[in-house]
């Protein structure tokens, strides 16, 4: 059964939203200069964190949620090793230097796919939050990726 967690105040999404910010700063986007940061609030409060990576051989870069899934599954920073509850998400991207000043940026389909696995884990649906100039889009992970592909569909 999926859990929809309430979404946390704004407080909590600023907090998130800055924490991603900060991560953007940590990219290595030398190509495209376009810098990705994501943080992933679990449900003990934890949050774990990623920016995108990018290699000379393009297809082998990494997206800013995609190395917070990383990091979550396989227990780094701090994370459960995937287990608990993901509850909310925040995702920043721009050029370097001013992520969330341009047009909103949403998790791309392989970041749903990867942010889905997590969630359907700890079984819930979470919020995920976007920031570009005209503010911060929320939704659900599941209006991003109706009728996801995931765990339950191999049990």
């Amino acid at each position: 059964m999926t859990q929809i967690p309430p979404i946390p105040d704004d407080g909590a999404r600023d907090a998130l939203m800055a924490q991603a910010r900060a991560a953007a700063a940590r990219a290595y986007a030398p190509y495209s200069k376009f810098h990705v940061g994501a943080a992933l609030l679990m449900g003990d409060g934890s949050v774990v964190t990623g920016a995108n990576v990018e290699n000379a051989s393009y297809g082998l870069s990494l997206c800013a949620e995609t190395v917070a899934v990383a990091k979550i599954l396989s227990g780094a920073q701090g994370a459960a090793g995937g287990a608990g509850q993901l509850v909310a998400v925040a995702v920043t991207g721009g050029v370097a230097g001013a992520p969330g000043q341009g047009m909103t940026v949403t998790p791309c389909g392989r970041c749903r796919q990867m942010l889905n696995e997590v969630a359907q884990l700890g079984g819930t649906d979470p919020v995920v939050w976007s920031d570009g100039a005209d503010g911060i889009l929320e939704e659900r992970l599941s209006t991003l990726i109706p009728h996801a592909f995931g765990p339950a569909n191999l049990a």
